[in-house]
């Protein structure tokens, strides 16, 4: 191989992975900040509320598409830069500042926002100096709001990106357009932008220092994550050794691509429907490549977030037949919107407790007009008979009886308009409020199936604030409580012979998936990522071996015991089965 010095750039392999592609230098449009004098005061303070605001909107979007990738747990990043954003010792000063020396909003956010990144720089712990990138991210988007610019990706499909640093929410948006890498000057294993790529199974060199300076635009490079080594225009030699790797690297994935015809069923023939959830239309493509049975869980919420006014019912029609012809013959649950508490539309919302309020059909319920324009839209999408419909945030019986009576008021107006549908689409409810959990086998006489939210349900359950981070170590989703609580639900939903599902995140940790195969769980919805992993630790499990793990689990009396019995059980059992989807 040629010398370091002629093509060949070492840095720090942040995420595993090998990728060839051509270079994309990235450079980020740098704010020019004036320091001006404002004439108007008040109106100063407004455009900032409003550029915060619409701050905090942009990264709750990728919040709630981190969760839908990575997970609860990695996606928090996200969450704390929106309490950075909500942090009233910051605003506060950001504000008086502006009131007392009458300089513009971005002049003040700027200097206020950098005082903190300039002493993270100043720290020797590499950890700080990650973390002052993600504050640096949020000024500039702030900024960004207040100019009234648009973010914008010139990006195209199948590049390694080639930047001096990535944040986190340039990883995400990213990896919609199938970005093949990233290469940095700077960032290291700690960084969140590398969490994130390691999670996405995205290759990451971090470090490098001269990527921008020797890589040029349209440069084929090869990136080898495990190495953390970049060539640039590798010569024939170079192609040649890289392609016995991936060659290596791809008899790894046959296993994963066989799998994909294959059902998700255990070593004794218990069958487990294996579903994707969807927040994007144009993940339908991505769900369908995955092997998946059909879409679990469509948060309507997310598909319309981007619209000025809130979706009328020609346009949620439109958007629902085609998901449903898309994965047609397979089956669609559409879960009414799920709005309030971390979740937003197009609506005037105002609640002081949104996490314990008007929050999913608590606020529909009480705006029919904008339930029946929904209701109407999935109604006339489900003329295939493969439409189901679910209601979020259900906690007494009387909130679905209510529910059906407005289904049966719009089944009738659109029979009257001589309009089709399926007169006997299901209808569902996510289990994620204690009464509901507690109530289920009244709530099984109800519906035709249950999908367990558990990300909900465990905040509820344990009265855990899961974006706290003082508590968020009692939030557990393998305490007692949880765990005998999921059993009862699956077991009064087999005695009432409903679907019982699971949506949660919970669904998508292999660590958990024996237990909750072993309770008798039928249906499991998780990111289409996550499939290939999920259906092979299923096919790895024997359900009748999995009853003695099951009676000891809800024997214990702590958290603590419970994960380690999991864990020993995972580690002695599965991972020697599935480690060739990790090791390269």
């Amino acid at each position: 191989m040629k010398t370091e010095n002629e093509n060949i750039l070492k840095g720090i392999g942040a995420a595993p992975g090998i990728a060839v592609a051509k270079a994309f230098l990235y450079k980020k449009e740098k704010e020019e900040i004036a320091d001006e004098l404002v004439s108007d005061v008040e109106e100063a303070l407004a455009n900032l509320d409003i550029a915060l605001e619409k701050s905090k909107k942009e990264l709750r979007k990728i919040f709630s598409l981190a969760v839908d990738k990575l997970g609860e747990k990695r996606a928090a990043i996200f969450e704390a830069q929106i309490m950075i954003l909500d942090d009233p010792i910051l605003v506060t000063a950001i504000k008086e500042r502006i009131n007392k020396e009458k300089r513009i909003p971005e002049f003040i956010v700027n200097d206020e926002i950098s005082k903190y990144t300039n002493l993270m720089n100043l720290s020797h712990e590499a950890f700080m100096k990650e973390r002052s990138h993600d504050i640096e991210d949020i000024k500039n988007r702030i900024i960004r709001n207040l100019k009234k610019k648009k973010w914008k990706s010139r990006i195209t499909s199948d590049v390694v990106v080639v930047t001096t640093t990535v944040s986190p929410s340039d990883t995400i948006l990213f990896s919609r357009v199938n970005v093949k890498g990233y290469v940095t000057d700077f960032g290291g294993l700690t960084s969140h932008a590398a969490i994130v790529a390691r999670s996405l199974n995205i290759p990451a060199v971090v470090g490098l220092h001269e990527a921008t300076n020797r890589i040029k635009d349209g440069d084929l490079i090869i990136i080898d994550g495990f190495r953390g080594e970049v060539i640039i225009n590798p010569d024939e030699e170079q192609h040649k050794i890289y392609d016995k790797k991936i060659e290596r690297l791809h008899k790894q994935d046959v296993e994963l691509d066989l799998m994909h015809g294959l059902q998700a069923e255990t070593t004794d023939g218990r069958e487990i429907q294996l579903l994707a959830n969807l927040e994007l239309t144009d993940e339908i493509e991505v769900i369908l490549q995955s092997g998946a049975k059909g879409i679990g869980l469509v948060r309507t919420e997310q598909l319309f977030e981007e619209y000025e006014a809130f979706p009328d019912e020609e346009e949620q029609y439109n958007v629902y037949k085609i998901i449903a012809e898309r994965i047609y013959p397979e089956s669609v649950i559409i879960r009414s919107f799920d709005i309030g508490g971390d979740k937003v539309l197009p609506v005037d919302l105002k609640e002081p407790n949104p996490f314990l309020g008007w929050r999913g059909i608590r606020l529909m319920l009480d705006n029919p007009k904008m339930l029946k324009t929904q209701i109407r839209a999935i109604l006339r999408a489900s003329s295939h008979k493969n439409v189901k419909f679910m209601l979020p945030m259900i906690a007494s019986i009387c909130e679905v009886r209510s529910t059906k009576e407005i289904i049966n008021e719009c089944k009738a107006e659109l029979k009257k308009e001589g309009k089709h549908f399926d007169n006997h689409m299901d209808v569902g409810i996510m289990i994620e409020v204690p009464s509901a959990a507690v109530l289920i086998k009244d709530f099984a006489e109800e519906v035709d199936f249950v999908s367990i939210g558990t990300n909900d349900l465990i905040q509820y359950l344990l009265a855990v604030d899961r974006g706290n981070e003082i508590v968020s170590s009692i939030y557990q989703e393998f305490h007692p409580s949880v765990v005998r609580t999921l059993n009862n639900i699956i077991q009064e939903g087999k005695k009432a012979k409903i679907l019982v599902s699971m949506c949660g995140e919970m669904a998508a940790d292999p660590v958990a998936v024996p237990l909750l195969v072993g309770f008798g769980i039928k249906s499991l919805s998780v990111s289409s990522s996550a499939i290939p992993l999920i259906k092979k630790v299923i096919r790895s499990l024997s359900y009748k071996e999995l009853q003695p793990l099951v009676d000891e689990c809800l024997a214990l009396k702590t958290e603590k015991e419970i994960n380690e019995l999991l864990h020993k059980f995972y580690n002695s059992k599965l991972v020697n089965k599935i480690k060739n989807l990790y090791e390269a």
